[in-house]
């Protein structure tokens, strides 16, 4: 097998899963037929990747009512489901191309709404999608937040530990980190309450899959 077909089948696999914890996540009522039919996948196949799920201890099972289950994501399963998002978005051949095009929607909705000083999180390969498309959709970036990497510099930007450390104000966030988005999110939900911004000022781009969580 060539490593073009390795890398596709790894990135297949990857989503198959990631897409099981995904839609468990999102709906412990959901069924097989209906992870079969919002993956686009077979019925058969859809039954082995939940089977192998619950093998691996990722996702506990549950009786419901009418002789149904319902199933819930385990830590483990919340674990694997943050490692998994960061490998798909590495293997992921229209990263660059697909961030650009969430990040410019994200960002002309943002305008939209009156939020035009936007504060990223996470100094990686999406931040500077997100940059390119802040630039083209008339949204000013207010600074990059990265504690990994706090005290560098990133195309022109110094990094900070904390969105605090940025002078002006800041209208909304947009969350960019590979390495753990959903402890990101959590984060920028955090980071928003402290500057007064309503929870819908954090945005993130679908490819992150994450959530819409309300702040704590």
């Amino acid at each position: 097998m060539s490593d073009l077909s390795a890398g596709k089948s790894d990135r297949n696999d990857t989503a198959l899963v990631l897409g099981v914890l995904s839609a468990v996540e999102s709906d412990a009522k959901v069924t097989q037929r209906g992870l079969s039919s919002e993956l686009g996948i077979a019925l058969g196949l859809a039954n082995a990747v939940l089977k192998r799920c619950v093998r691996k201890g990722l996702i506990k099972i549950a009786n419901a009512p009418l002789n149904r289950y319902a199933y819930y994501l385990t830590t483990s399963g919340f674990t694997e489901k943050s490692r998994l998002t960061a490998e798909y978005l590495r293997l992921s051949f229209d990263l660059f191309r697909d961030a650009r095009g969430q990040y410019g929607d994200l960002f002309r909705d943002l305008r939209a709404r009156g939020r035009a000083r936007v504060a990223l999180i996470g100094a990686s390969e999406l931040a500077e999608a997100a940059l390119l498309s802040a630039r083209e959709a008339g949204v000013e970036i207010a600074g990059i937040a990265d504690a990994a990497r706090a005290g560098e510099r990133f195309l022109g930007y110094a990094i900070a530990a904390e969105l605090d450390a940025f002078a002006g104000p800041i209208e909304a966030i947009a969350l960019c980190d590979m390495r753990d988005p959903p402890a990101a999110q959590e984060a920028a939900l955090a980071a928003a309450d402290r500057l007064g911004l309503s929870p819908d000022a954090v945005v993130a781009p679908r490819l992150l899959r994450l959530s819409r969580r309300p702040a704590a």
